[in-house]
């Protein structure tokens, strides 16, 4: 029987454990089994490591994957575009799949709130077959109804991992709250959902975006990006001290837009007296129950704050991503952003480089 190596999150707070799991004998009608190329630890992956999601243990985590086609389950033929698969085809896959006919996905069209929605390196164990149903592995198994994407042989794979979830969240995020042509932006916070909730704020015709975070190797990245400023949390360590620069920037009044992408509570009250009145608020970056902050509504009525939330993304999203990954990689350069490489039995590794925020992007390549 052949066997796969993986590194797999046993326990809430304790180290990853190498462990093998069998090579599936055959495949289900639809499905399909890929040879992992490369990786992307998330900052969820780090949240989901201290529990702070509700999932069921053990898993494999990874849902930022790219790999080649191995084997292909009979009727898979077509990926989620219409591109036709064969084996040794370089593809990626949205890692949630809906049921797309119940109340939320057929009728409201709100399929990421689907009760039936599973995401790979999250919502499946690996203790039952067919196991390998995360990124932290040698191979991954696609389940019938997955959404595949083939990949074009010049997008490279440090491209599409760089961009990870990220970027398809912030284009869900920012397609929600909208934009408008010469809107000023805020970003709050340096990592990879704050740097692609900057490359798609600009794209979309902002005029300023100003970013805050750290630490400072993530402000020069988020330079590289187009941010035309930054400010530095351990240079301002004030909350009134960073939103009077930010109101200051912006004529007075404050911005148009503030899009959260830190995933901290008290980013929230802060980031909304940066909003001039009348402006739009977005949180993105709470994907994981980081816990509460005291708030005070009056906020939203006193400024007439628009409040968005938004939750993780739809194939589409992943079309729209690796087109705009394509079309804009001089202007945005993702692939930058794989700055730490780790083996498989180094997930330990790549996973606290990436809870210490001292990557850019840690990616796991076997």
């Amino acid at each position: 029987m052949n066997m796969c190596q993986a590194s797999v999150l046993a326990e809430f707070e304790a180290p990853l454990q190498a462990r093998e799991f069998p090579l599936p004998d055959r495949l289900e009608p639809g499905a399909a089994l890929v040879r992992t190329e490369m990786a992307g630890i998330c900052g969820t992956d780090v949240h989901l490591w201290k529990g702070q999601l509700p999932i069921q243990l053990p898993i494999i985590l990874g849902h930022e994957t790219v790999g080649r086609i191995a084997q292909l389950g009979e009727g898979l033929e077509r990926d989620w575009a219409g591109q036709p698969l064969k084996l040794g085809d370089r593809v990626t896959w949205n890692s949630t799949t809906s049921c797309g006919q119940c109340y939320y996905c057929a009728e409201k069209r709100q399929p990421t709130r689907c009760p039936q929605r599973r995401a790979y390196g999250i919502g499946h164990r690996c203790d039952q077959p067919p196991h390998l149903l995360g990124g932290y592995a040698e191979f991954h198994y696609l389940r019938p109804r997955s959404n595949i994407f083939k990949l074009p042989d010049d997008l490279p794979n440090e491209a599409v991992v760089g961009a990870g979830c990220a970027l398809i969240t912030a284009i869900h995020g920012i397609e929600r709250t909208g934009i408008s042509w010469r809107d000023n932006v805020v970003v709050q916070g340096a990592g990879p959902v704050g740097i692609a909730a900057l490359a798609v704020a600009k794209s979309a015709g902002a005029a300023r975006v100003l970013v805050i975070g750290g630490p400072p190797h993530r402000l020069e990245m988020a330079k590289r990006f187009g941010a035309d400023e930054v400010i530095d949390l351990d240079s301002i360590k004030d909350p009134a001290g960073r939103i009077a620069v930010v109101r200051e920037k912006f004529g007075g009044y404050g911005a148009d837009v503030v899009l959260e992408c830190v995933g901290h509570p008290s980013a929230i009250t802060e980031g909304m007296e940066m909003c001039r009145d009348g402006g739009k608020y977005l949180v993105l970056g709470h994907y994981c129950d980081a816990g509460t902050v005291a708030f005070n509504p009056h906020i939203i009525t006193r400024k007439q704050l628009q409040v968005f939330g938004s939750w993780s993304s739809e194939p589409r999203h992943l079309k729209a991503a690796l087109e705009f990954l394509r079309e804009r990689s001089r202007e945005f350069p993702f692939a930058s952003m794989v700055t730490h490489r780790f083996a498989i039995d180094q997930a330990n590794a790549a996973l606290a480089t990436t809870a210490r925020w001292e990557s850019a992007k840690s990616v796991i390549v076997p």
